[in-house]
């Protein structure tokens, strides 16, 4: 059974990645119980909920790390298939984990090649793992991927990462995913562990995403942070769909509300 989303506010644009009635279960757990979501290219989509509503296990399911036991997939309206990382990556939907995955041992330009670093040309008689590395051609990449997001506080895509802040470590691990010739970004809790500077940094970066056209998820329990970037906000309570809210439309103790108690079905309102 496919559980109702209930969209509270102003029409939704057209869905670039959409997903509909997913279910996964852990065992005798049923974390997802038909959930319905959907983002469009130039928004930024907030995905709310408490601890064990489901948000993470969704986001790992887009991303491809979870496989759905039900549900189906579709991007720009089409039907797709995402049971892998790699088939997530094939259609431009990248996630930025909270423990980010950066190396710090590497400078930057390093770790937004990760996986899939240029070799120099003029060495195919070697197999292509054992060709020298173009550092120049990483260095180029990882530029224009800094500046694409505007990322001022960066002084050069040489430094090594454990030198970094937080706020400079969230914006590399977000550069790396737009690198990736992304059109989904999915974030997981951007800001947690920030100070209000670094987070302020992070929140800028998210915005210029929005600018950039990618179809933006934002996973936080920060509702300042949400309802300062997103567009709408989808709450999810028990593994199911509550209601999609127009941002501008709501307001924080609604948004509570319904994590904690649900949507008034007669009245649509949260109860």
């Amino acid at each position: 059974m496919t559980s109702e989303n209930k969209v509270v506010g102003q029409a939704a644009p057209p869905a670039h990645l959409a997903v509909r009635g997913i279910h996964k279960r852990f065992g005798g757990v049923h974390a997802l119980r038909g959930v319905d979501f959907e983002v469009a290219r130039g928004e930024v989509m907030a995905l709310v909920g408490d601890n064990g509503a489901g948000k993470s296990t969704l986001m790992k399911v887009l991303a491809g790390a979870h496989l759905a036991d039900d549900g189906a997939f579709f991007l720009d309206g089409k039907p797709a298939e995402v049971t892998s990382p790699n088939d997530a990556s094939e259609l431009g939907i990248q996630i930025v984990y909270q423990d980010l995955a950066l190396c710090e041992n590497l400078d930057v330009s390093a770790n937004l090649s990760l996986g899939s670093e240029p070799v120099k040309p003029g060495w195919s008689f070697l197999p292509r793992l054992l060709r020298p590395l173009d550092d120049l051609e990483m260095e180029v990449k990882a530029k224009k991927a800094i500046d694409r997001l505007e990322v001022r506080t960066l002084q050069s895509v040489r430094a090594k990462v454990g030198g970094l802040s937080g706020g400079q470590r969230q914006a590399i691990a977000i550069a790396r995913a737009v690198g990736a010739e992304s059109t989904v970004v999915m974030l997981d809790e951007p800001t947690a562990a920030l100070g209000v500077a670094q987070t302020r940094q992070v929140l800028e970066v998210v915005k210029r995403l929005r600018e950039t056209n990618h179809a933006v998820v934002y996973i936080s329990h920060n509702m300042r942070d949400i309802f300062e970037v997103s567009d709408r906000i989808t709450v999810l309570r028990h593994g199911t769909n509550v209601a999609t809210y127009t941002t501008s439309e709501t307001n924080p103790d609604e948004i509570v509300v319904a994590m904690t108690r649900g949507l008034d079905t007669e009245n649509g309102n949260a109860a």
